[in-house]
């Protein structure tokens, strides 16, 4: 067995899916953990777990369109495309999914809890992380799309794709740290 064919194998997807769940079990069993000694810091806890959930969510956004990018030029059915479709598959449900569920519930408790849900700056964020969870929705079709060799949207499709999500990073970063209405 190459080195390849570990990698994109089921047993290889089965290790991978519980490395995942045991590291989400932990990330959770932490967060319950602070949550159940209320620390006076307990606030600064909820908002580090959040700014953890937002990056790894973030880095998928940033990561599946450049794979897209190259599953569209490789040639339907081959050994690449299958690489690639498993390599979405495990980003979108290993990954970005429980990242951007982590991030929503973690941002909500911290936006009704630390700002009563006040401030235009709030509504304005939470404007753009639906967009950004828009966005998300967008990027998981196209993972069901391309696992069933359906039609493919260009390379440069997915290239401007790759930038809205940095473009609604940096508005969402901005209003949080500004805070400009």
């Amino acid at each position: 067995m190459s080195g390849e064919e570990l990698q994109t194998g089921k047993p290889a997807g089965r290790r991978s899916a519980l490395r995942a769940f045991v590291a989400l079990a932990v990330f959770i069993a932490i967060l319950v953990a602070v949550y159940l000694a209320q620390p006076n810091d307990f606030i600064l806890y909820i908002k580090a777990f959040h700014v953890i959930a937002v990056m790894s969510w973030m880095a998928g956004l940033l990561y599946m369109p450049r794979l897209f990018i190259y599953h569209s030029d490789a040639e339907r059915g081959s050994a690449q495309s299958e690489t690639f479709k498993m390599m979405e598959q495990r980003l979108l449900k290993i990954i970005m999914n429980p990242a951007m569920m982590i991030t929503w519930v973690l941002g909500l408790f911290l936006a009704w809890e630390v700002y009563e849900f006040r401030g235009g700056w709030l509504h304005a964020k939470i404007g753009l992380v639906v967009l950004l969870t828009m966005v998300h929705v967008l990027f998981s079709r196209a993972v069901r799309n391309f696992a069933v060799d359906g039609p493919r949207r260009t390379p440069r499709y997915w290239r401007l794709m790759n930038e809205l999500p940095t473009v609604l990073m940096i508005g969402i970063v901005i209003l949080v740290i500004v805070k400009p209405f």
